[in-house]
């Protein structure tokens, strides 16, 4: 294999990743921790949608507009709308830059978009949304996002906004892509898991020595779940740089300023025996030993011990044979 063919190879190993997961539409779970964040892997997304042609509306929460546009050049940022949340989320400054009716306003107004076109909507992040709405509310939205289903309660063509006015709701048929981050470590199983019966592919964050990898787990329309674990790296762009090889596993490595642990310690009984606690050991007699001293004891009944005789009397109808029965054994 030349150079350029393992260059293109992993280009295609890149694509491939990326586009495997928005090709399947409805909603991406990207799950991270503490230890391994999802927001470059999410941007990563966002900047692949983009370069598709696509708008992409973000629902930020947890970090302001620049910080976030950050990273991106004028192109994608041109096709970003940013919806702020974290600036002033319950609009208490009253100057009209929040967004009206909080954020489950922001998620009704996101799905009724009238974009033309395919529409990829970033949420960062779910779990701020889930620290300010129930969970089965969050539910219902991400599912009337992600589906498109007309919105609860009104006509299918027109819906009313705040400011009066109406805009037409969008077809059922229009395609819209959900990229929702998750940090994992701040929920309960429960919304976890009422999260991820929502989404057509989850990426599970986690990763050894130092070397991130990513779980996927790919829910497509009649077909058996697939899983691919990948390790991967972000570069500055946002562009992935895939691993190949097998995946690393960790070693436990003890820790110098542990000390051990000894497993005799805290015990009810004692595991080792003194000198004197052994020589009496070895010089107890056990019940079961039948020594000389015990047999001769038993057949030679000391003083004052009465003697004890059997007394055989056939009966009449017992069949006695007075005849040896091994005559013929020759013994």
């Amino acid at each position: 294999m030349t150079p350029s063919e393992g260059v293109g190879r992993g280009m295609e190993s890149v694509l491939e990743m990326l586009e495997s997961l928005l090709a399947l539409g409805g909603m991406v779970l990207l799950r991270d921790t503490v230890e391994w964040e999802g927001r470059s892997l999410l941007k990563a997304l966002i900047k692949k949608s983009a370069l598709y042609g696509e708008q992409v509306h973000v629902l930020g929460c947890e970090v302001s507009e620049e910080e976030f546009r950050e990273g991106f050049d004028s192109n994608i940022n041109s096709r970003l709308v940013y919806h702020d949340l974290f600036r002033d989320p319950l609009n208490w400054s009253k100057t009209g830059e929040a967004l009206p009716g909080g954020p489950l306003e922001a998620l009704r107004a996101l799905c009724r978009r009238t974009d033309p076109g395919p529409v990829t909507v970033a949420l960062d992040s779910l779990s701020w949304l889930l620290l300010h709405l129930p969970c089965t509310t969050l539910c219902q939205a991400l599912h009337a996002l992600s589906r498109q289903d007309p919105c609860p309660g009104l006509h299918p063509e027109y819906v009313m906004l705040p400011s009066m006015h109406y805009i037409s709701c969008p077809s059922p048929g229009k395609q819209v892509r959900v990229l929702g981050l998750l940090h994992e470590e701040l929920h309960g199983p429960g919304p976890v898991r009422a999260l991820s019966s929502l989404a057509q592919a989850e990426v599970t964050l986690s990763g050894a020595l130092g070397q991130a990898s990513a779980h996927i787990l790919y829910r497509r329309p009649r077909q058996h779940p697939t899983h691919q674990t990948q390790r991967f790296s972000i570069l500055p762009d946002f562009s992935l740089d895939l691993q190949g090889g097998p995946l690393l596993e960790p070693q436990p490595q003890p820790d110098p300023h542990t000390p051990p642990v000894d497993p005799t310690n805290h015990l009810t009984f004692n595991l080792r025996l003194s000198k004197k606690e052994r020589e009496a050991k070895d010089s107890l007699t056990l019940p079961f030993q039948f020594s000389s001293e015990k047999q001769q004891a038993l057949l030679r009944p000391g003083p004052g011990q009465a003697t004890s005789h059997i007394f055989y009397e056939p009966d009449a109808y017992d069949d006695l044979d007075q005849e040896d029965p091994d005559d013929d054994l020759d013994i």
